[in-house]
């Protein structure tokens, strides 16, 4: 997120058109509740250090299986987790959806962007979005950057691919209960920043049963001069078979442009998860309960 250049002068930064960000969701993974059999959602109160357990690099190389009885190497927990997560990938593009984004300036004077909106498929099989609500944006301290709309479609819901884990160090930090989740936990940060590319950094969790990731809590890097990047944390849920769906994305941080510190909060909820055709075979369903209230993220 940027300042605007004309408002520097009054130290004000002011609102911009966010008519890009109807379109970024359109691929979103949401929340969904079918079936029977409860498990417990990773979306709830974790902190964001790493458990317990002696650190292992990775990022491809051998690991040695030590840090707590690991049942097998370090490397091949990480090779099994990011095949899941393509395969997720690819699953995730046969659901529709319903979200609902809300983006915050919490300031006395501060204003608002909502937007809510559906994910769905014409009878030719073509997804778009439906835009259900979208008031008049009432933002005016912060402008929205190409950077951000890359940031919402693929760093927020940060799925960590086959294809993408040589772009990254990936380092194991030990072993933590997310509610009744047991989870391997790992740092995460980019080998390199290739010029006009965006990479997550920070820690992830991955359930030590199913080998998905189930929370990730850092931020889009890198920073471009001015143009500000929040640290946020993203939750999943068991949805369907083994695959986890974000369902809650918050970011509650301080943007410190040089002329002073913004205050910018963003909430996005994903929900109604239905399966479109039948083109992926994803296994029996469970119902999955979203709290009512999800954790904040702790204030940077």
């Amino acid at each position: 997120m940027n300042e605007r250049p004309d408002a520097v002068s009054r130290n004000i930064r002011r609102t911009c058109v966010w008519a890009a960000v109807a379109s970024v969701f359109a691929w979103l993974p949401v929340t969904l509740a079918t079936g029977a059999t409860p498990r417990q959602a990773a979306a709830s109160q974790a902190p964001a250090a790493a458990g317990t357990g002696a650190g292992q690099a990775a990022s491809g190389q051998a690991g040695t299986g030590q840090g707590g009885n690991l049942p097998m190497p370090v490397d091949e927990i990480i090779r099994r987790f990011a095949q899941h997560e393509s395969d997720f990938k690819v699953a995730r593009e046969n659901y529709t959806y319903s979200q609902e984004v809300l983006i915050q300036e919490p300031d006395q004077d501060g204003g608002e962007y909502r937007l809510e909106s559906e994910i769905v498929f014409t009878p030719q099989g073509k997804r778009y979005e439906n835009v259900t609500y979208a008031p008049p944006s009432t933002l005016h301290r912060i402008m929205l950057t190409p950077e951000d709309t890359k940031d919402l479609e693929n760093i927020q819901p940060f799925v960590l691919t086959t294809e993408d884990l040589p772009k990254y160090d990936v380092k194991f930090t030990g072993r933590e209960k997310i509610d009744e989740v047991n989870t391997y936990v790992f740092q995460v940060a980019p080998k390199r920043m290739e010029k006009n590319q965006r990479y997550f950094q920070g820690t992830i969790w991955v359930d030590d049963h199913d080998l998905a990731v189930v929370k990730s809590d850092g931020k889009a890097v890198p920073d471009i001069k001015e143009n500000l990047f929040p640290r946020f944390v993203t939750y999943r849920e068991n949805i369907e078979g083994t695959f986890w769906f974000p369902t809650y994305t918050h970011a509650d941080d301080d943007l410190h442009f040089k002329t002073g510190d913004v205050r910018i909060r963003m909430t996005v909820r994903y929900k109604n998860y239905k399966r479109f055709g039948s083109t992926i075979k994803l296994g029996p369903s469970r119902q999955v309960d979203t709290p009512a209230n999800p954790p904040a993220t702790p204030q940077k």
